[in-house]
């Protein structure tokens, strides 16, 4: 066989070597109700250019978690919703400094739109001084949606919530909460079920790291 031919072959196969298959999901506002295109078209904030690897994919994923689990995977900034067949719905997320972090399995415990912003004692000691309530809104830090997450009935105080800073997706920047872009934070909204498992996978824990690789809850 010429040399020629089978470096094609072999550049050729490369990509069935396990590597993850990706595909841009098509951006849709199909979830979008007349309030959320009201209050985004006027939102306080510049529309950040978010790198092409945080934009929503439809990837292959290995793992074994129940289709309707939520995985984040804080070290790479991904959230997975996971879909049958091996496939899941990759979001980019900016997450927080892992000492301020939550990592384990959770449930969804709640799901609130537009959700009013209740700054806890210790952001107001950190962050603050902010009011005791903030409005839900386009200028509120949890954007357009808050998926709260639960160990057995207590609310864990953290959130899967949107963000009026979309500059920092792919970062570890924020106070332990995990932040997606507002459209991404309605899209998977509109997929989630109260209940649904929550796994979040503590630093060096990656799934990019290789397919199966444990995890300490």
């Amino acid at each position: 066989m010429p040399r020629s031919v089978l470096a094609f072959l072999i550049v050729a196969l490369l990509p069935l070597g396990g590597c993850m298959q990706t595909t841009l999901s098509p951006a849709t506002d199909a979830s979008m109700t007349p309030r959320d295109r009201q209050l985004l078209a006027r939102t306080p904030y510049a529309q950040a250019s978010v790198p092409e690897q945080y934009l929503r994919h439809i990837v292959d994923y290995p793992r074994k978690e129940q289709p309707g689990t939520i995985l984040v995977d804080t070290d790479a900034r991904y959230l997975y919703y996971v879909l049958p067949e091996g496939k899941a719905i990759r979001y980019g997320v900016a997450v927080g400094e892992e000492a301020m972090a939550f990592s384990g399995v959770a449930r969804v415990g709640r799901l609130a739109e537009w959700p009013d912003w209740i700054p806890t004692a210790d952001i107001q000691a950190r962050l603050g001084p902010y009011p005791a309530r903030v409005a839900g809104g386009p200028a509120n830090p949890l954007g357009a949606r808050a998926i709260y997450l639960y160990s057995g009935n207590k609310d864990t105080l953290y959130r899967i919530h949107g963000t009026n800073q979309p500059e920092y997706i792919g970062q570890a920047i924020s106070s332990g909460c995990i932040r997606m872009r507002n459209e991404d934070v309605i899209d998977l909204y509109d997929r989630v079920k109260l209940n649904s498992t929550v796994v979040v996978l503590p630093p060096g824990q990656s799934t990019q790291a290789g397919a199966g690789a444990g995890w300490r809850g």
